[in-house]
């Protein structure tokens, strides 16, 4: 996809919002049934994912895990939205990588201490980027990614 094809996909979308914010208003939604043992089935577009305690807090491995899922989530949206405004501003990317990297202490969810928090207490995201843009472009292309990437 080029900068004129992105372009017209969205420009009608864009004015339609300019025009009727109200329209812009997107509710996402993501439902879970409880399934045996401690898991818990989520739909993941077309696929179905079963989520479990991670190792560190008693799982066995075998589940996916909803820290990893968020990470995971994190590490596609930023792709995605890279992609997209390195399209918009017209910046060949050859190849990426993205990385996301989370830090929790799992005392905190096992109630071992009240002072370890709960969740993650750091998250760091990263590229690797194949690319010939220069520093600038390159400043330019991260800051705008941080900005339009809803999961970031």
């Amino acid at each position: 996809m080029n900068r004129e094809q992105l372009r017209a996909i969205q420009e009608p979308m864009t004015e339609r919002y300019r025009r009727h914010p109200e329209e812009a208003l997107v509710t996402l939604r993501a439902t879970g049934t409880l399934g045996e043992g401690i898991t818990c089935s989520i739909g993941m577009g077309r696929a179905l994912a079963e989520a479990g305690l991670h190792p560190a807090t008693g799982g066995d491995g075998l589940s996916l895990r909803s820290g990893d899922m968020l990470l995971e989530s994190l590490a596609a949206c930023a792709g995605v939205t890279l992609r997209a405004v390195a399209t918009s501003l017209e910046l060949e990317i050859e190849t990426g990588t993205v990385h996301v990297e989370g830090d929790l202490d799992v005392r905190g969810t096992l109630a071992v201490s009240k002072e370890a928090p709960v969740g993650f207490s750091s998250i760091r995201l990263s590229f690797e980027l194949d690319t010939d843009a220069s520093d600038d472009e390159l400043n330019t292309l991260l800051r705008l990614t941080e900005r339009y990437c809803i999961v970031y």
